[in-house]
Formats: C-alpha cells, sequence, structure tokens
C-alpha cells in the first residue's frame, strides 16, 4: 500500500446489458476531504443488485460505472482527530447511486463503517452488509416478536439466511419456502419448517402446519405478483416486508387482509440522502459482526473470485436469475 501512488485499478462496466461489459481500466488514485477515510480494499462482495442492475441499468448510474456496494479494508489515512483511525480494518455498504468499490482503493465517510474485530476474517465480513442489513430491517419492519410465525418466501437465498436465524432470536416460529436442495441448510439455521416451492401441493402442505389463520409476518424477496400470493396466507391485520416492490394489489384482497406492508431498502438510506439513516447503517454493520464474532449467528458461505473481468462477469452471469446463499467475494489484489 504505497502512498506514492498516484493511480489505481479499478473494474469499469462500460454499458448496461446482459454480456456485462466489463474492462479493467486506471483511474487517479482518490483524495480525501474532511471527515472521510482512505480505505485500501481487501474484498468486495458481488449481490443480486449488482447483478440485476449491471443487466438492467440503473437511473442514476453514467457510464463507465463501477459496480460493488460491500466492501472491506484498511484505513491507511484518517485526518487527526478522524475515527476510525489508521491502521484499523473497517467494513461498510455504499451508495447504489455513486461508483462502486471494485478499486484498488476507496474514500469513504467516517460515519458509515464499521470496525472489524479481529476474531471476523476480512472475506466472511464482507459478505454480511446488503444481506444481513436487508434482514435486519425487514425484522425490524415486520415488529415480530415471540411466538409469531413468519413465512420467508424464495428462502434459498442470502436475505432468508440471515432473516431465519435473527427471527429464531426472536422466538418466532420460521416457515421456509424454498427448493429442496436447501432445506437442510435452512433447517440447521433454525428454520422450524422447510416446504418445497417446486411441489404442486406446497400450499396444502403449510394450511395443515399452520392452520387455516394464516401467517402472522412474511417476508417477500421476491416481489411482483408474489406479493399478491402472498397476502393469501397472511393472517387478518399481519405484517409482510416487501424486497423487491410489488405490482397493483387487487383492493378486495387489501380490505380483507387490511396488512401492515413495509418495504425494505438498504439503499434507501443513500438515495433519500439520511444521515441518521447513514448512521443506521454503520449499527447494523456492527451487530452483524459482533453476531457472527459471538456465533450467535453464522456467516454465510463465501467464493473467492480473482479481480479480473472474466472473473466477475462469469459471476454476475450466474447471479443475474439465481437466489444463491453464496456469497462470491472480490479480493483486491494489488
Amino acid at each position: 500500500m504505497k502512498m506514492s501512488a498516484t493511480t489505481m485499478n479499478a473494474l469499469e462496466l462500460r454499458q448496461c446489458g446482459l454480456d456485462f461489459d466489463l474492462q479493467m481500466t486506471k483511474h487517479p488514485m482518490p483524495v480525501p476531504q474532511e471527515n472521510q477515510l482512505l480505505v485500501a480494499i481487501e474484498y468486495v462482495a458481488l449481490n443480486h443488485l449488482d447483478a440485476r442492475f449491471a443487466r438492467d441499468g440503473f437511473s442514476l448510474w453514467q457510464y463507465p460505472h463501477i459496480l460493488g456496494l460491500d466492501a472491506v479494508g484498511t484505513v491507511i489515512h484518517a485526518a487527526k482527530g478522524v475515527f476510525p483511525s489508521q491502521g484499523s480494518r473497517v467494513l461498510f455498504n455504499v451508495s447504489l447511486a455513486e461508483q462502486g468499490m471494485l478499486k484498488e482503493y476507496a474514500v469513504v465517510p467516517n460515519y458509515a463503517v464499521s470496525e472489524v474485530p479481529e476474531a471476523v476474517p476480512s472475506d466472511i465480513a464482507v459478505a454480511l452488509p446488503n444481506a444481513g442489513m436487508a434482514a435486519l430491517l425487514a425484522v425490524e419492519k415486520l415488529q415480530l416478536h415471540e411466538g409469531q410465525s413468519l413465512a420467508i418466501n424464495s428462502a434459498q437465498g442470502a436475505v432468508a439466511h440471515f432473516a431465519v436465524q435473527y427471527a429464531k432470536l426472536k422466538g418466532a416460529q420460521v416457515f421456509a419456502v424454498a427448493q429442496k436442495e436447501h432445506h437442510k441448510r435452512l433447517t440447521k439455521l433454525g428454520a422450524d419448517f422447510a416446504f418445497d416451492c417446486d411441489a404442486e401441493n406446497v400450499c396444502a402442505q403449510i394450511k395443515r402446519e399452520l392452520g387455516p389463520g394464516g401467517f402472522d409476518c412474511i417476508i417477500n424477496t421476491q416481489g411482483g405478483q408474489t406479493v399478491a400470493e402472498d397476502l393469501t396466507r397472511l393472517r387478518f391485520s399481519g405484517h409482510m416486508a416487501c424486497l423487491n416492490g410489488f405490482q397493483d394489489i387487487n383492493t378486495d384482497l387489501l380490505f380483507e387482509k387490511s396488512p401492515s406492508i413495509g418495504v425494505v431498502s438498504v439503499e434507501g438510506a443513500w438515495l433519500a440522502n439520511s444521515l441518521c439513516a447513514q448512521q443506521h447503517l454503520r449499527f447494523m454493520g456492527e451487530q452483524l459482526l459482533s453476531d457472527v464474532a459471538s456465533g450467535q449467528i453464522i456467516p454465510p458461505e463465501i467464493k473467492q473470485v480473482p479481480f479480473t473481468a472474466d472473473a466477475v462477469r462469469d459471476v454476475l452471469t450466474m447471479m443475474v436469475d439465481k437466489a444463491c446463499p453464496v456469497r462470491p467475494v472480490v479480493k483486491i489484489n494489488r
């Protein structure tokens, strides 16, 4: 990590599209301003948002654009009195509207980073923010408490990996709907019941275990028409947390169920320019790191990926239409 360097490598997306047009380029070294940290990036996690928007584009992006919302690295410069200090290992999530972290160095606001404890390796830490924070926000919006029933659809993904565990810590009864190959892992994480989403009689199976009343709470990870489908399984005045938006919902169904529906958006903290929300990301990052360090939360499986255009392109292609608990993490070599 040479402070005398004037340029750094960055992996740019030249245009959106299914071919994921990536190219390694040189960029000027970033210069930190007041209350910013200069961080030498060690790992960057890739998630479904990176893949989806790399394919479809995002309204606030200009090309070329750098992907990568979650990163961990070492502070190599901090102004006097700015915390965390030089040498600290930090974890952070960044704004979807700005350039991402697939690069060697970055400047980040000091109030939005979480210090990584020695007990948590960097490649594990970087796999926590986006999915882990989404799960924490979902559980928070649901006002989940002991004895309630919670259903998670498309539970094979990384958000469900955390949501199952945090729901069990709240004392909830967890019903996970996912492909059969994921059932063993989900029950090991704490799910009380696992249903095969591909089975023709899945609705009948759920009713047999749950009874006629419906779920107290539901986490919908898919969005679209599945939200209306999930509403039919919700009890009257139940709570639902949606991670990917939803289509128009039939008014009769809304009157029948009288649901409380909350939208979960980790990136909303940045897009709304809310300092309080950005600091809340930091607190959630600290909670995730602490819970993993103490063994309360099992982190997702990771797969290390080289910092090359071809390797990242292959990962994005794999992730774009497939929810998967394995978190690809790009190791930034200098």
